[in-house]
């Protein structure tokens, strides 16, 4: 039991920093979740009184259409979290298995991979998401999209080099001389090897996403409104500081807590 402690300690759940970044998604993810019973006003419904101060009624004030604040924060982590989950997915999806098979096979194949990983990687993720928002539209879906198109090449190189490593391990070496096919191998034993760094990856790739997606929105090629969104929730209070500073505030923690909260997660020496 001695050893089982001391494990448990060494392990995720004995970091602090893990610890408080999966309370703050967890509260993020709750709030977001049941935002039909906590909000007490409809997000997207203008209200007769615009940039309302703070008071017992709208606990966060009014925007500049009347709409409670809290309201729209509480349901704008909604498609804040489907944007980065969802990019962190797709991202996944394609980088790993580019990933493994390069660092496997290597030779021509892995130049040629990494040639064009590198290259898109040279390229700012934000101007580059915001080049091909701007070509295809903004909804959440296309954010999807291109955000998980912007995150694959750091995951890909990320496995690539643990391929790389891995290949070259006895066991690994033992199950060639023994007959296993590529493909075998790849999957019992470089894949399972790298499902840590993957984990890590998509909490990062996730909070990258999350706060890209908030950036595209305040740049005005987000989700469109009158969808609540973190991003466009800041920009249009950046117009009405002097009158309610938490029309740009309260946005702006939401994406600061949920973004370090993943931050937190991934960051987290496994």
């Amino acid at each position: 039991m001695r050893g089982v402690g001391k494990s448990w300690r060494r392990g995720p759940l004995g970091s602090p920093r893990f610890l408080v970044g999966l309370g703050m998604i967890g509260a993020v993810c709750l709030l977001s979740a049941l935002a039909d019973s906590l909000a007490r006003f409809d997000p997207t419904r203008s209200g007769v009184f615009p940039l309302s101060p703070p008071d017992a009624t709208h606990w966060l004030g009014t925007d500049e259409l009347g709409r409670d604040i809290v309201s729209r924060v509480l349901y704008g982590g909604r498609p804040s979290l489907l944007i980065g989950i969802g990019a962190a997915a797709l991202s996944t999806l394609i980088g790993v298995p580019i990933g493994l098979v390069a660092g496997y096979v290597g030779g021509r194949l892995d130049r040629l991979t990494m040639q064009l990983v590198n290259l898109l990687i040279s390229v700012p993720g934000l101007i580059l998401a915001l080049i091909i928002t701007a070509m295809i539209g903004p909804s959440l879906t296309n954010l999807v999209l291109v955000l998980g198109f912007v995150t694959w090449p750091r995951v890909a190189r990320l496995v690539r080099g643990q391929a790389l490593a891995i290949r070259e391990t006895v066991f690994v070496e033992a199950a060639r001389a023994a007959g296993g096919g590529a493909a075998w191998i790849v999957r019992m034993h470089i894949l399972p090897n790298t499902l840590a760094i993957i984990a890590t990856q998509f909490s990062l790739t996730v909070a990258y996403s999350i706060f890209t997606s908030a950036s595209l929105s305040f740049l005005g090629v987000g989700i469109p409104p009158p969808t609540p969104d973190w991003g466009g929730m800041v920009r249009s209070g950046l117009n009405y500081l002097a009158l309610n500073p938490t029309m740009a505030l309260a946005p702006s923690v939401a994406v600061a807590i949920t973004v370090l909260g993943f931050f937190f997660l991934g960051s987290t020496r496994k």
